[in-house]
């Protein structure tokens, strides 16, 4: 009987740098586009379930609600000196290149006036079909300038967590220094547990105020998952092995 001959093992193939940065950028890109469709999908069953009676209103309101934050309480930043204008300056440089740049602006300007008496062409079909969607369109517009606003927050806080990250990881060392010098025990299952838990509380920080259908104030998002994120680090640290 004729030995089947062994299959040819096929090479690993390492990234590199350049590719790893490249990736992570997809995939953050890849969070923050499903983040923005999550929202504006969540505003629009909310226009018909939830809140009919508010209609447009409740993402005009988030809007001005997102921008006071930054006028009471964001008013230094390592950032920028004005966190405020950095975030207008944001919504509106996204708003520019989102729908004046695409001519999506242009088309409503067009599409929207009443129509003439004898008006015939393409325009009159359109009118009516954006006569239907008219408060869908303008919500997902408002939503867009409200994820904006909330990515520059978003921005402006991420100090937080590197402050964070900091201490828990000198807290974490002593902690290792101290198990270390007593002959305590260490626990590789706990240390990788913990070491891959602090990515992901970071996205997940980023994607839950983002997609948010209703206005909260950053620090009540913010600060518990960065918390959470140093702890991860912190127990990264305490956890590593005795001996490098």
């Amino acid at each position: 009987m004729a030995e089947t001959a062994p299959q040819p093992r096929q090479p690993v193939v390492q990234q590199g740098l350049v590719s790893k940065t490249l990736s992570a950028i997809a995939k953050a890109l890849q969070w923050l586009l499903l983040s923005l469709v999550f929202s504006i999908i969540i505003e629009w069953l909310g226009m018909v379930l939830w809140w009919p009676e508010e209609g447009l209103e409740h993402s005009r309101v988030m809007l001005a609600k997102e921008i006071s934050y930054l006028d009471t309480d964001f008013r230094r930043s390592v950032v920028t000196s004005d966190p405020a204008q950095f975030a207008k300056r944001f919504a509106d440089k996204s708003y520019h290149y989102l729908f004046e740049v695409t001519g999506l602006v242009r088309l409503i300007r067009w599409a929207s006036p009443p129509l003439q008496s004898n008006e015939r062409g393409f325009r009159p079909t359109l009118h009516k079909v954006y006569a239907s969607i008219a408060e869908f369109v303008i919500a997902l517009m408002q939503v867009t300038q409200v994820f904006s606003v909330r990515l520059a927050i978003l921005t402006l806080v991420m100090p937080v967590f590197l402050l964070f990250s900091l201490l828990a990881l000198v807290d974490g060392l002593v902690q290792r220094d101290l198990r270390r010098w007593g002959g305590g025990r260490e626990s590789s299952f706990v240390y990788h547990y913990a070491k891959r838990a602090a990515l992901p509380l970071m996205v997940l920080t980023w994607v839950i105020y983002l997609a948010l259908p209703f206005s909260v104030h950053p620090s009540f998002v913010v600060l518990p998952f960065a918390v959470l994120f140093a702890l991860s680090v912190a127990v990264t640290a305490s956890t590593f092995k005795k001996y490098l």
